[in-house]
């Protein structure tokens, strides 16, 4: 019922627009998660939407709507989406947020780094940026 009425449409509506409501993302990214349990939903957002919305709640100075996002973006890791999920900008982006000094957040970016992604993807991102944090907004404690 909720793909009939097209929610899912409207949370990733939600996610992609580019303003000040906090709450809004962080609410929207905490419940896309739960629409990627379901395979057809899962396969739709993978097939139809992906990484701009994402990488918005990533930078978000909100903690909660930064957690929602690598944890959504790991229940849609499968291994025929893989190689959108970890996909060398998405690489870049976790090893730099893994220098937060938030130990929940940087255990959460090595997981994701750790579990999803392939050894020599993470030295080709690491290799690639240098591994600096100089001007990236890490969310806030």
């Amino acid at each position: 019922y909720l793909r009939q009425l097209q929610v899912l449409d409207l949370f990733l509506d939600m996610l992609s627009e580019d303003n000040e409501t906090l709450t809004l993302h962080s609410f929207f990214s905490f419940f896309l998660f739960f629409f990627c349990l379901d395979k057809t939903n899962k396969e739709y957002i993978l097939v139809f939407f992906f990484f701009l919305p994402f990488f918005y709640c990533l930078s978000s100075p909100n903690e909660e709507t930064v957690v929602s996002a690598v944890t959504t973006l790991m229940f849609l890791t499968t291994p025929q989406s893989r190689h959108q999920t970890t996909a060398l900008p998405v690489v870049e982006c976790m090893l730099r947020f893994s220098l937060s000094a938030n130990r929940r957040l940087s255990n959460l970016f090595f997981f994701f780094l750790d579990f999803f992604c392939s050894p020599p993807q993470v030295e080709e991102a690491r290799n690639l940026s240098k591994h600096t944090a100089v001007g990236i907004p890490l969310p806030k404690d």
